[in-house]
């Protein structure tokens, strides 16, 4: 974890995309809760600019958010209309002020980040991609470099102002073998083109990921938990 924040030492806007299902929200909301306690006096900021459907969006973990010190932005949809929430600029602006977005996913969601690319592109942001070796378009360098060309495009972010997150989680029964496969996987896919500055695991697996890997690895305290996703009631 230590290794992961002094990495990103200067930053203060920090954007998360991905294709969809990648586990952007879960990365995001660990993210923002992890930030704001390491940041005493300052205010972290949590976008909600996920459009693009009706469920698993960090909104619905505002209430753990607020507990963690975290204030958390977001516009109600009328029916299916997509609505952008207000007051992004301000606060990517503000020296004062952490900002964390979580972007829907794909090119679609990636459309509503387009008008703060200049902000984006500055020194102080970090725009994380997520990869999860285990979603259908992110199997192959061709569908990685498909699916992130069409987000570069929409969003208009630099490729040099990415940063490259392993995420292989393949649900609640997800084990440290798989984690540590799919990341090597990814490895494979991508590295020879931009570093990977970390990988993912749930909390409980992450310390034995972290025996076996080399990156660092961050901790996701899972939050998005729907009835139908709880393994003790299946």
């Amino acid at each position: 974890m230590e290794r992961i924040f002094t990495q990103l030492e200067g930053r203060k806007n920090f954007v998360f995309v991905g294709e969809a299902g990648s586990g952007k929200s879960e990365l995001a909301i660990s993210f923002a809760r992890q930030l704001a306690a390491r940041s005493p006096g300052r205010q972290v900021h949590f976008f909600d600019l996920d459009m693009t459907k009706p469920l698993f969006r960090a909104r619905d973990a505002a209430g753990a958010l607020a507990q963690a010190g975290v204030e958390v932005h977001f516009q109600q949809q009328f029916m299916d209309a997509p609505t952008l929430v207000g007051g992004v600029t301000p606060l990517l602006r503000d020296p004062k002020a952490l900002v964390v977005m979580d972007v829907g996913g794909d090119h679609i969601g990636a459309r509503s980040i387009g008008g703060f690319a200049a902000l984006l592109n500055r020194p102080e942001a970090a725009v994380f991609y997520l990869i999860n070796p285990y979603r259908p378009w992110s199997d192959t360098i061709e569908h990685i470099d498909g699916t992130l060309g069409k987000i570069l495009g929409v969003s208009h972010v630099r490729l040099d102002q990415l940063t490259l997150v392993s995420n292989p989680h393949n649900g609640v029964h997800t084990t440290a073998e798989q984690v540590v496969e799919g990341h090597r996987k990814v490895e494979q896919l991508v590295g020879e083109y931009l570093p990977i500055c970390f990988a993912c695991a749930s909390h409980k697996l992450a310390p034995a990921v972290a025996q076996a890997l080399e990156v660092p690895v961050f901790p996701l305290h899972l939050t998005l938990n729907y009835p139908w996703l709880n393994p003790e009631a299946w």
